[in-house]
């Protein structure tokens, strides 16, 4: 049948539960486990089948139901507090302290994904749940700011495995109509849509809204009507193997994403690109912030750098995106006349390929380019990356590139188990959610928790783990018609007493979950002790080209079919967020074993660790930052390997030796039955540790420092007629004009030494600027300790100071140099720009003796 007409039915909602069709429309319940709680009260199963769905779930409820709920003195009392925190929360303004940083103007964030719940699927991993946690932060802090990203109608692909244990993969379409979104209107109020000029002609981009909290989430689609079924299908996927569709949601998403703000009116002062899949909004901005304020290219450029903040989180340079430059032309080609350069010009921002590969456009190169905030995602990450774009800035020592990092941080909100959450609730104070970031103190009561009453907290989680994972795996095998033995072994799996396991993240070989099975008798014989059984829960996906990470699942699976362990090793499908919170609520221990420096944060290990869950990882990402021998273990000691089969063999045996020696005793060590209380003291320091360090209120409060900045950057340059802009334009360009004349002599000491801790020399060297100033440039000593005969360790800067001028741009600089510490030093000599990052960092303005 062709052309029918649908319509949509939902529940007449009696007058006093009229509350219900606002909260199920804005996804703060997702976040708040009082709001969730009302929602199962009303019928547990029906919410379950609704796939925790509210808009779904409501129009499986009768409406005799619904009447008799309303007259339910019980529940509405229930109610009323659900609404009231959602007023407090949502729609009356923050009461901001007189300490509390503020920004001003809008932030707009931009994001390829974002996992919010596992009812809204746009979303396939790590950074999609950064993005949502970010969002949901900035909500409770009260933050100005705006998301953007593409709807996706059918998502990241369902996992199901075969027979044999192989993946296999399937993209149902999600249905609009239960989705808590709405149209998106322009200024006149009309339907918001906006075009884009792409290689076959215009790309017509339809937008939607979603309420994400006190934060409005814009998402762009492209299946409507003016679209032939090719360009309809450019945003139907996520993470899509297919370039040319990659690279045109990248365009929308960033070109597409700055002009549906501006269609509604919103001009952002900072944008926030969450990886370099978002670069093409520095594109778009810079031609906005032009027509706008009546300013040259140059000018912007100087603008739109100091204001926009890149967030990299991938180490692996495979995972960042590049693309033919031929097949980024088409889309950079109409800005030709509005920049007034040609088009290669402006693919010259891209051409920044590693091993320096000029023939492609890198998005993260573009993103580089356009940003002056620039930051990883934990400390080693920061690192990891300053070594691997250092050759963007040649001449810059590595621990100098202007890359820093924000260690990621979960909203522990939406993770902590109902029991930790009731726990809080009692002994950190009501709300405590929305305080720990403004009173951080107070998390130090967790210590005030009976060990006992953690202990059954705890217990409970666990039980729910066990009892879902059961109910999956018997779904799992009903759906290969499993034999009536094999369903009802799957339908007792796991032991409720058993030291529990958990591995679930996404399959890729560096995340090593292979590393369990180097020595499989070793491991098969922990799993099936009698006297201190051990138990594993893994689960995850492998991208669907990604044969090697097939392979290990296949694996995994085959070995869990043991006769010995088939009870006690499990492999969920379909890895989602309803999982995830089951597994780092309830398991023992949180198993990580990415290959070091690979994995950038890790975050899924913060969400286990602040429900009290005990990490084992390789010293990587967050873990770096967070691991003490209180609050957990550590597989090896941080080493970096080139052989990468005898690193496996290693720590592989790292692993069982911190398993068997350490983990299960302390698991075990229990007086006469009562409750562990070593592993009890680890769980308080692990909670603390959690919500101290990585909370995302506190990540979202280091990001607005950075918004700040960026605001004030963005009003103060553009102020009368953009004097500012234009004066560091000519700057700018003076610099470039003039640098290549400029000289430097090598350092001179007073005396040779040698010398004494506590001692001083004075260091001078000859200096020619030709027709710069010194008010232009830094003068610096660059000095530490010697690491190799042409390398420093660690660099330290000493400014130097005009001494002797000597005319016609001739000067020597001078400055005295301590002894505060023994050993072998070096020292050198360099001239930069003066001025603020994105000036003193720029390539090829730096001269060294």
């Amino acid at each position: 049948m062709s052309y029918i007409q649908t319509y949509q039915i939902y529940p007449k909602v009696p007058e006093s539960l009229s509350f219900a069709e606002k909260i199920v429309l804005n996804l703060w319940w997702t976040w708040n486990l009082d709001a969730i709680e009302l929602l199962r009260r009303i019928d547990a199963k029906i919410w379950s089948r609704s796939g925790r769905n509210p808009i779904n779930f409501f129009t499986m409820i009768s409406q005799k139901q619904l009447e008799a709920i309303s007259h339910d003195d019980s529940f509405m009392a229930h109610f009323q507090r659900v609404q009231e925190a959602f007023e407090n929360q949502v729609e009356k303004p923050v009461k901001h302290t007189e300490t509390d940083p503020l920004v001003k103007g809008t932030v707009a964030y931009f994001s390829m994904e974002y996992g919010i719940h596992e009812s809204l699927p746009l979303y396939a991993g790590g950074l999609g749940m950064l993005a949502g946690d970010h969002l949901k932060a900035a909500s409770d802090r009260g933050e100005p700011l705006v998301a953007v990203g593409l709807l996706y109608r059918k998502g990241y692909f369902h996992q199901y495995m075969d027979n044999n244990g192989w993946q296999q993969e399937d993209y149902p379409e999600t249905d609009l109509f239960q989705l808590p979104i709405d149209r998106a209107r322009d200024l006149e109020g009309n339907d918001l849509y906006i075009t884009i000029a792409g290689p076959e002609g215009y790309i017509y981009v339809q937008v939607f809204k979603v309420m994400v909290g006190r934060i409005p989430l814009y998402l762009l689609d492209t299946n409507v009507r003016e679209n032939p079924p090719e360009k309809r299908n450019i945003t139907s996927r996520l993470y899509t193997a297919d370039a040319r569709i990659r690279l045109a949601q990248e365009v929308i998403l960033g070109i597409g994403g700055m002009r549906a703000l501006e269609a509604m009116g919103i001009q952002p002062e900072v944008c926030h690109l969450n990886e370099g899949h978002c670069s093409f909004v520095g594109v778009e901005r810079l031609a906005q912030v032009m027509r706008k304020y009546n300013i040259n290219l140059d000018t912007a450029q100087e603008v739109i750098p100091r204001s926009t903040v890149f967030t990299t989180h991938t180490p692996v340079a495979a995972g960042h995106d590049e693309f033919p430059m031929d097949m980024v032309l088409p889309y950079l080609k109409p800005y030709e006349k509005e920049f007034g350069i040609s088009v290669n010009d402006i693919l010259g921002w891209g051409r920044i390929g590693l091993n320096g590969d000029q023939s492609h456009f890198s998005m993260f190169g573009l993103g580089l380019r356009m940003a002056q905030y620039l930051n990883g995602v934990s400390e080693l990450h920061g690192k990891v990356a300053r070594k691997m774009w250092n050759n963007v800035w040649p001449a810059l020592p590595e621990d100098e590139v202007p890359i820093g990092h924000i260690t990621n941080g979960v909203h522990v909100p939406s993770w902590i188990s109902i029991e930790n959450a009731m726990l809080f609730d009692r002994y950190l104070g009501p709300n405590w959610n929305l305080k720990t970031w403004r009173k951080p103190d107070m998390i130090d009561r967790i210590d005030d928790i009976y060990d006992e009453e953690l202990w059954r907290s705890h217990e409970m989680s666990r039980a729910r783990l066990i009892r879902t994972s059961r109910n999956l795996m018997v779904t799992q095998y009903g759906r290969r018609n499993a034999p009536k033995s094999i369903m009802e072994g799957a339908a007792a799996v796991l032991d409720h007493d058993a030291l529990t396991i958990g591995f679930a993240r996404r399959f890729a070989t560096y995340k090593r979950a292979y590393l369990l099975m180097r020595d499989p008798e070793r491991f098969e014989a922990m799993l099936s002790s009698r006297e201190h059984p051990v138990q594993i829960i893994m689960a995850g996906k492998a991208h669907p080209k990604d044969n090697e990470g097939k392979e290990v699942i296949r694996s995994l699976i085959q070995f869990a079919r043991r006769e010995k362990i088939r009870h006690r090793f499990i492999f969920l499908e379909d890895y989602d967020p309803y999982i995830a919170r089951h597994l780092i609520q309830g398991c023992d221990i949180w198993l990580n074993t990415p290959r070091r420096p690979f994995e950038a944060c890790g975050t899924s290990g913060i969400k286990a660790a602040a429900n009290g869950v005990l990490n084992v990882s390789v010293l990587d990402g967050w873990w770096c930052e967070g691991y003490s021998p209180e609050t957990g273990w550590k597989i090896g000691n941080g080493e970096e390997y080139h052989d990468y089969e005898y690193q496996d063999d290693v720590e592989s045996q790292a692993l069982y030796n911190v398993l068997e020696n350490e983990v299960i005793p302390c698991f075990y060590d229990r007086k006469n039955g009562d409750t562990p209380d070593k592993w009890i003291k680890k769980m308080k320091a692990s909670m603390k540790m959690a919500m101290k360090q990585f909370c995302a209120h506190g990540m979202v409060g280091q990001y607005v420092t950075s918004y700040i900045s960026a605001s004030e950057h963005f009003d103060a340059l553009l102020a009368d007629g953009a004097t500012k802009a234009q004066t560091l334009k000519t700057l700018h360009q003076r610099l470039k004009a003039e640098w290549n004349t400029i000289q430097i002599a090598h350092p001179v000491r007073n005396i040779d030494g040698p010398f004494r801790v506590g001692d001083e020399f004075k260091v001078t060297t000859s200096v020619f600027l030709g027709n710069l100033t010194p008010d232009e440039v830094e003068v610096e000593l660059c000095y530490g300790k010697m690491k190799s005969v042409e390398h420093l360790e660690t660099i330290r800067i000493e400014k130097m100071n005009v001494i002797e001028n000597h005319g016609n741009g001739h000067f020597v600089y001078g400055t005295a140099l301590p002894c505060d510490v023994s050993g072998r030093f070096g020292l050198t000599c360099r001239i930069t720009p003066r001025g603020d990052n994105l000036l003193k960092y720029a390539p090829g303005l730096i001269t060294w003796a």
